[in-house]
């Protein structure tokens, strides 16, 4: 057998996928809810509670913490994870770790667990995430400084943006500069998990680092006017940006003697999670499209050739097998679906139910603009949450037609700001938690009018980060690892073509009503 690990440390959870590239089966998929398992957190939905609806910060203790409880319930499981040849993965993009001390510098006991070993560590004890838009001065302040957004866009690939990392150092420079000062090192969430692994100073790998206003892509390495916009002395933080599939250490003795990890274990640099799904559902080639149905909402595909986008809501990364990708975020994704499924009262086979059986394609008309928390694409700075239709949808008194509604506004959205591309996509695929519900995958299809499929493992990202290891590590294309682990479930769910006008008919009133928004 050749095992390999590849870990998935997103927003709410932190998943291990093994797979076996003799046999080209998932040998072990297990996952750890931060909400439930370390209540002690106090993050039910991955993040902390903060006043301010516009900032949104994590403990980095927690995915650390995250990291020892998944091991032991997989060494508890009776898996050997001295089988283990190689490991790589990936952690929820943008979200950034500010430590006084590198991790190369650090050798961890088993005395006590990794999460108090890092505690002194920190010069920030909380973590910026994707879902923080609190940086809007800063952002402008960045394009100002190198000749406006256009410039930004130019090098890096997206405009200044308030959930990317660079905003995120530069607010963290200007308003708690002591604390600033005394950091020595700044980490993605991917960086710094592979760190805790190796016992390393891991790199920042291209598809991540893309997401940093930091970047620059034709380059490849840090741009020296975004750096020198940013925050002073921040090179010296930050490692050169590396390929994903750079061996950046080996595993720390740490796991080796408490969880059985073989000395000398490979870890591969790991990436962002949406870089990552993108190589674990196997379309890390120009021509397929995929949606990523989680916390937040993504749509992204590998790119013939690097665009940007000139509403500046799409962006460009580095695509972990080469080359680059594009994608697009929509905040209010799962959260959303939760809050208007709790408000009227449906649980999920309900909830699929009302969109399958009880609603009709155009809902009669009934259009939601579901922003129940700030919104990245299109920008919508305060949560807003608007309907328009009849009294009973208006008044929330119709659980079915709100169900739909929700989806259709969610669809509409994917499509009108992705249409930057310049490709309509044929093929679809769908990961995520939601992609387990039918009837958002025929709301998908029926809107873009391309046949929706979804992959026979649930979990693209720790898939993707399981084989970026196989092929570093193997020497492997990813040609021949997709072929048994990505291909989609037989399960298709094919446009009905009689719902194109329905369809364009609702598009041009979502695109009335955000115009009216300024969007």
């Amino acid at each position: 057998m050749a095992l390999f690990l590849g870990l998935d440390s997103s927003t709410q959870s932190l998943s291990a996928l093994v797979v076996d590239t003799d046999s080209g089966r998932v040998v072990l998929d297990k996952s750890l809810n931060y909400g439930s398992a370390l209540p002690e957190y106090h993050s039910p939905h991955g993040f902390l509670e903060n006043a301010d609806p516009a900032v949104k910060h994590s403990d980095p203790l927690m995915w650390v913490e995250a990291l020892d409880r998944l091991f032991e319930s997989i060494r508890a499981s009776g898996f050997d994870l001295g089988s283990i040849a190689g490991v790589s993965g990936a952690g929820q993009q943008h979200g950034s770790v500010y430590l006084k001390t590198p991790l190369a510098s650090v050798t961890w006991t088993t005395k006590s667990k990794l999460a108090e070993q890092l505690r002194p560590l920190l010069s920030r004890p909380t973590a910026p995430i994707w879902m923080d838009s609190s940086t809007g001065a800063d952002c402008a302040a960045i394009a100002e400084a190198v000749g406006g957004d256009g410039v930004v866009t130019r090098i890096s690939g997206s405009r200044a943006t308030p959930r990317f990392t660079g905003p995120q150092i530069r607010k963290f420079a200007r308003t708690e500069p002591a604390a600033y000062a005394a950091t020595a090192e700044i980490h993605l969430v991917s960086s710094f998990i592979a760190g805790v692994l190796a016992g390393a100073s891991a790199p920042i790998d291209f598809g991540d680092g893309a997401g940093m206003n930091l970047l620059d892509l034709a380059a490849l390495r840090w741009s020296e006017p975004l750096l020198a916009a940013t925050a002073p002395g921040l090179a010296a933080k930050l490692r050169a940006p590396v390929a994903s599939t750079t061996r950046v250490g080996e595993i720390a003795p740490y796991f080796v003697e408490r969880y059985g990890f073989r000395r000398g274990t490979p870890v591969i640099a790991f990436t962002g999670d949406n870089p990552s799904s993108l190589v674990g559902m196997g379309a890390a080639l120009p021509g397929t499209a995929v949606a990523s149905l989680g916390t937040s909402d993504t749509i992204f595909a590998a790119m013939r050739e690097p665009k940007t986008d000139p509403r500046g809501f799409g962006h460009v990364f580095g695509n972990p097998a080469g080359g680059f990708m594009c994608l697009i975020c929509f905040s209010n994704g799962s959260l959303a679906r939760e809050a208007v499924a709790e408000r009227v009262k449906l649980d999920w086979p309900a909830f699929e139910r009302a969109i399958l059986a009880e609603t009709e394609p155009g809902n009669g008309g009934n259009l939601m603009l579901p922003y129940f928390v700030p919104e990245i694409t299109p920008r919508i700075a305060k949560p807003d949450v608007r309907l328009f239709g009849t009294p009973d949808f208006v008044a929330w008194r119709a659980p079915a037609l709100a169900a739909r509604a929700i989806v259709e506004a969610q669809a509409l959205a994917m499509r009108r700001y992705s249409d930057w591309i310049g490709e309509t996509p044929r093929t679809l695929l769908a990961t995520g938690g939601a992609a387990k519900n039918r009837g958002i995958l025929r709301v998908l299809a029926d809107v873009f009018q391309a046949e929706v499929r979804t992959l026979a493992v649930a979990n693209s990202s720790a898939l993707g980060g399981a084989l970026r290891a196989a092929a570093a590590v193997e020497g492997r294309s990813f040609a021949d690892l997709f072929a048994p682990f990505c291909a989609p479930g037989p399960e298709r769910t094919t446009p009905n073509a009689k719902v194109t006008s329905v369809y364009a008919e609702l598009g041009a009133r979502y695109a009335e009503e955000m115009t009216k928004l300024g969007c």
